[in-house]
């Protein structure tokens, strides 16, 4: 049938085989019998096989064709507009045997172009919002839809599974039905948008009626009487950071009275700044005491993660406060001792109520120093690292400023002493600038500390490689990428990484649950795409539920090994 082929040379007779490559809609009529045009309703495509540029003859069975010329890589492919040839025309054309081009020996060879069809279904074009299939709780159903429960009892129920550890499974509903359901009782978007905004300013005027009886009910107890038993005190200040705080505030706001009272007597610049001392000390310790109090409320809708920072707060507070306070009015006390001295009275009963303080200040010293103690026994760390890495800041804060407040008292004493023995009021003045400087250390360090912790810090290396290896020896998991475990304050971890799951092993963790002959069954009874799809999408579905059932297991799993990890988040490579 094509008697100059045999005798076109070899890079001829490739572009012939480039050309059949070439699509349907574009190929050359040099077969007329094959490109009268295609078109069909069938989604399928195909390509062609010609391996070392050699021709053969064509064998198909019965094949539907599309043309792809002119078409996106999104778009469905558009039929052709000529007419397609029957099945049995394309066997009779290809069948015809070609010779190929000849060999470097002068020998030539029949073969078969290899066709292969793949079976592709169409893409579908879902839109920027595809909401369909999305499913809400009733909740939200009677929050969003202003629908009562009773308009739910007709609706599709699913059964899915829960994303809170305490129930296995919940009820939800389709989000179509939900919306066909509030269109049918309310008529229309319009009807329905009036019904929210009603019902928000009836929410509105409720939540103020709540404040309002708030108030009645507290100026009704002011006024009468608050007849319920007192309950005790709350256990946060018996033991533990409440407990050295609540010892540090009494103890240094007798110190701050006696010391006050030294300095009114005696004129000392050293005395009125350790009077300062103790005042800024007593001040910090009880907003240490309101950052406790605070710090164990239980989260809510605004704060999902607790407030557990507010001790961190508060201790930044505190540093700022006794830097501002402290070191700053010790500072200008003594250099306007300096520049204008002032002769002392006696200081007999300077030297007493310091003694005094260094007893009671090292008593509280010594109560934070056995509480940080055994709080580091506990985290299996250092005194020293326990201290720098500021893991209780309100214990830190007690210790430092007790520490500054035994240094500074030894400082004043000493340079009071000086003063005393040679007359000199400026030795007096320099007792004042060193307790200054003392306590300007002290809250550096603290604004420091605490800043670092309120950024997100990281948890030490080797608690985060822990983690990452008992997450790594599960069978489930692949490798672990972009690992973050922050610590959140008060023992309490937040950790997040990338998972790589096996796919493999969470499949057969579905199949294991399934009855594989029923699954068998259901794979000899598909015969069409469609029918692939239908298979597909069951299982597909149940797998991706499997895959959720193993994170949720994974995180149940590191909670209980490590009881500081609080929040767990593992996302899916």
């Amino acid at each position: 049938m094509f008697p100059s082929l045999a005798h076109r040379p070899w890079h001829a007779f490739c572009r012939v085989s480039m050309q059949n490559r070439a699509p349907l809609s574009q190929r050359s009529p040099r077969l007329p019998q094959l490109c009268h045009g295609w078109q069909s309703a069938g989604i399928h495509s195909m390509w062609f096989s010609l391996p070392d540029c050699r021709v053969a003859s064509l064998g198909l069975g019965k094949v539907q064709y599309y043309s792809t010329s002119g078409s996106s890589k999104d778009d469905p492919p558009k039929p052709a507009s000529a007419d397609a040839p029957s099945a049995e025309q394309v066997l009779s054309a290809a069948s015809i045997p070609v010779p190929t081009a000849p060999t470097p020996q002068g020998l030539t060879k029949t073969e078969t172009i290899q066709v292969k069809v793949r079976a592709v279904l169409k893409k579908r074009e879902y839109g920027a919002k595809y909401t369909i299939n999305n499913f809400i709780t009733a909740v939200r159903a009677m929050n969003e839809f202003c629908l009562k429960p009773s308009d739910l009892e007709q609706l599709r129920k699913i059964r899915r599974r829960s994303p809170h550890d305490d129930t296995e499974a919940f009820t939800v509903f389709l989000r179509s039905d939900v919306e066909a359901k509030a269109l049918e009782v309310w008529g229309s978007h319009e009807a329905l948008a009036r019904e929210k905004n009603v019902r928000k300013e009836v929410e509105r005027e409720y939540q103020e009626n709540i404040f309002r009886n708030q108030q009645l009910l507290k100026e009704y107890k002011d006024f009468w009487g608050n007849t319920k038993p007192r309950s005790g005190p709350r256990a946060t200040f018996l033991e533990g950071p409440g407990k050295v705080v609540m010892v540090a505030i009494c103890i240094n706001g007798l110190n701050f009275i006696f010391k006050l009272l030294a300095w009114v007597y005696t004129g000392s610049a050293s005395m009125f700044s350790e009077a300062i001392h103790s005042l800024a000390d007593t001040c910090n310790q009880a907003l240490l005491a309101l950052g406790i109090s605070q710090s164990v409320r239980n989260p809510d809708a605004g704060h999902p993660y607790g407030f557990s920072n507010m001790r961190y707060i508060a201790s930044l507070i505190s540093g700022v406060g006794i830097f501002m306070m402290g070191a700053g009015l010790s500072w200008y006390h003594g250099i306007m001792g300096l520049l204008h001295p002032q002769p002392m009275e006696s200081l007999l009963w300077a030297y007493c109520i310091l003694a005094g303080s260094l007893v009671s200040e090292g008593a509280t010293l010594l109560v934070a120093i056995n509480e940080i103690k055994r709080s580091a026994r506990i985290h299996g760390v250092s005194f020293h690292e326990y201290v720098m890495q500021s893991r209780d800041p309100s214990t830190n804060v007690v210790l430092l400023e007790d520490a500054a407040a035994v240094l500074g008292v030894i400082m004043a004493a000493s340079c009071m002493g000086l003063t005393s023995l040679t007359g000199n009021p400026y030795y007096d003045s320099l007792g004042s600038l060193g307790v200054g400087t003392l306590l300007g250390g002290v809250s550096a360090f603290l604004i420091y500390t605490n800043t670092e912790a309120l950024l997100g810090r990281s948890i030490q290396p080797d608690r985060v490689q822990k983690l990452t290896e008992f997450l790594e020896n599960d069978p489930a998991v692949r490798a672990i990428h972009d690992v973050k475990a922050t610590d959140l304050g008060l023992s309490k971890v937040r950790f997040k990484a990338e998972v790589d799951f096996d796919g493999r092993v969470v499949t057969r963790s579905y199949l294991e649950k399934q009855d594989i002959d029923l699954i068998l069954n259901e794979i000899q009874l598909v015969k069409t795409p469609e029918e692939l799809e239908s298979f597909m999408l069951k299982h597909g579905e149940n797998i991706i539920d499997t895959l959720g059932a193993e994170v949720d297991r994974l995180e149940k799993e590191l909670k209980q090994r490590n009881p500081e990890v609080r929040h767990v988040d593992l996302e899916i490579l």
